[in-house]
């Protein structure tokens, strides 16, 4: 059995995730909103601050892995939890890519020469081999990254408070006091930049998806830690850069990717700089491995319930489902190679699909409270808090879908559809295998009916003309017990006649006896010949040509069906006189 995690390792797997956010959320969020920025990310940690309570029901009722899956498993459909599931995939698919091919571009910032899509595909292979080695390994790199993401905030944040004390706050005010040039209105503002900064939740889920291989206990401390990250980072950041910038700077294309970086470059110089960069492809780097261990959690799961094949479930003397997170790996590399690095394409799936798994988790919690209201659960959400935070997320999703795109690329929805509606083809199509293949059959039988019925037809056809001709009944005469002599008449009939049937006939009276041991010798043949019925029969008179012919009518069977052994000087007929029996001996 594998060593559970604890808070500190829990909390650095998924909170390397929602603390990377800091890096473009605060540049987003001011992007939409302008100044009123800070004020959208402190709506948003109010959001998260009601999931807190939402998840901490749920995963405490079903402390199973499979986040929102789970949850919708338990207490409604498997097609209802298979949709939450594909979401989720769908957004730790986007997540890994984005956060790869990001934290290469922050790494390009200190080592200008690295070729950036093939260094992506070597840190998402990085983190392939780091996960396949096991969850505690994993553990061990992100609660490194995690620290030292927490210290570099920390030394950025002393760097620009010192710098706020020397030159002071107008920059904030003077930029407090700005028209919204480009959103009309305050509300709208507000709108869209709560939309666009609902980015800085993803990560929140994951600690769900990974719930069985953490310590009793720990889960919802990781959903507090990831509060209390989120709600002081996030709107802390984007205070410091209205106070250090103007919003018109801020939201030019220069400062939407690489803000902290600025802000760093600004406060402490070049050297500041550069250790955000590096903090920013380590975190960036620590999101990667977020996805890679959620992403298997909720797989393992979904195999277990036979949604996913069993060929996924093999696991490696590290306990590790490799062939899962194999399959992941190569996923992310075509997403990498298909999108060529333009990770604004896959922002669409990113957004819509981690807010709708938030709002789908909202609705497990609702329908845990309606159909599972006996299950003990350590703690209990309001209901005015889970129709709140559903609310919210449904507003933030509304405005992400209806949000302007740029630079001429399709929306959110329109990338969002052409990555779902594959994913969620094939999980329809394995909770309908057996339907699917019964259909098949029925076609394949359709289409090969009237193919199978004439062959059919004429296998039956040839059986019977090899019936009738082996149903042809076979003579021979004899008046001896030699079984050398019997046994080469079975091989002549074996070898040159189609029959499965031999009358043996003897024709007594007073010259030819029946000889003692012929009965015996006849059954023993029969035995070593069961191709072949053999009949014997003895028949009264006289050997003759006449007596030939009666029993060729009597039997209806040729008379060159009929053998005899070579007769001797005394035979009294000649050969032709039998009216054509053949000679075998």
């Amino acid at each position: 059995m594998s060593k559970k995690l604890n808070q500190l390792a829990s909390t650095a797997i998924c909170g390397n995730d929602i603390s990377s956010s800091v890096l473009y959320v605060s540049a987003l969020s001011i992007a939409f909103a302008g100044q009123y920025a800070w004020i959208t990310l402190l709506i948003v940690s109010l959001v998260l601050f009601l999931f807190r309570k939402i998840y901490g029901e749920v995963v405490g009722a079903l402390p199973l892995n499979g986040g929102a899956y789970n949850a919708l498993l338990n207490t409604t459909s498997k097609s209802m939890a298979s949709f939450a599931a594909t979401l989720t995939l769908l957004s730790y698919m986007a997540t890994a890519v984005i956060s790869a091919n990001e934290a290469i571009h922050y790494l390009h910032h200190i080592v200008p020469f690295l070729p950036i899509i093939p260094i992506t595909i070597v840190l998402l292979g990085l983190f392939t081999v780091l996960t396949i080695g096991g969850i505690t390994e994993s553990a061990k790199v992100a609660i490194g990254i995690f620290l030292f993401h927490l210290g570099s905030l920390a030394i950025l944040s002393g760097f620009v408070i010192y710098y706020l004390l020397q030159n002071g706050v107008s920059t904030f005010i003077d930029n407090w006091h700005l028209p919204l040039s480009h959103n009309g209105s305050i509300a709208s503002a507000i709108f869209l930049g709560f939309s666009a900064s609902m980015l800085g939740v993803s990560g929140f889920e994951s600690s769900a998806n990974f719930v069985e291989e953490q310590q009793k206990g720990v889960f919802p401390k990781t959903l507090r830690n990831m509060w209390v990250i989120v709600s002081i980072i996030n709107p802390l950041m984007a205070v410091f850069a209205l106070t250090l910038f103007t919003v018109p700077t801020l939201q030019g294309d220069a400062y939407q990717n690489t803000l902290l970086v600025e802000i760093g470059n600004q406060v402490g110089g070049t050297s500041i700089a550069a250790l955000i960069a590096l903090d920013a492809f380590l975190v960036l780097s620590g999101a990667v491995l977020t996805s890679f261990v959620g992403v298997t959690g909720l797989l393992e799961r979904m195999t277990l319930d036979r949604i996913m094949p069993p060929f996924f479930l093999k696991k490696n003397k590290k306990g590790s489902s490799y062939r899962i997170i194999i399959m992941f790996f190569l996923l992310s590399i075509s997403v990498l190679l298909i999108t060529k690095g333009n990770v604004a394409l896959l922002a669409g799936v990113y957004t819509i699909s981690f807010l709708s798994v938030m709002a789908l988790f909202g609705v497990g919690n609702i329908l845990l409270k309606v159909r599972r209201q006996k299950l003990p659960r350590p703690e209990k959400a309001s209901w005015f808090a889970v129709l709140f935070a559903i609310s919210a997320v449904c507003i933030a999703l509304t405005g992400n879908i209806i949000m302007p795109s740029k630079d001429n690329l399709p929306s959110n929805l329109t990338v969002f559809l052409y990555y779902f509606i594959p994913a969620i083809l094939f999980i329809i199509a394995m909770l309908n295998r057996t339907l699917l293949l019964k259909l098949l059959l029925n076609i394949v039988d359709a289409m090969f009916n009237p193919i199978r019925k004439s062959i059919e037809r004429l296998d039956r056809n040839i059986q019977h003309t090899i019936n009738k001709i082996n149903s042809q009944e076979f003579v021979f005469f004899t008046k001896r017990d030699d079984i050398a002599t019997l046994n080469k008449v079975m091989l002549y009939i074996t070898r040159n006649e189609h029959t499965k049937k031999l009358k043996i006939v003897i024709v007594k009276n007073d010259a030819v006896k029946v000889p003692e041991k012929l009965k015996e010798e006849l059954e023993f043949l029969d035995r070593e010949y069961p191709e072949i019925d053999i009949e014997f029969i003895i028949e009264e008179g006289v050997f003759s040509p006449q007596m030939i012919a009666n029993l060729s009518e009597r039997w209806n069977i040729p008379v060159n069906f009929m053998f005899i052994g070579s007769p001797g000087d005394k035979f009294p007929y000649k050969i032709e006189e039998l009216g054509g029996v053949r000679l075998i001996i």
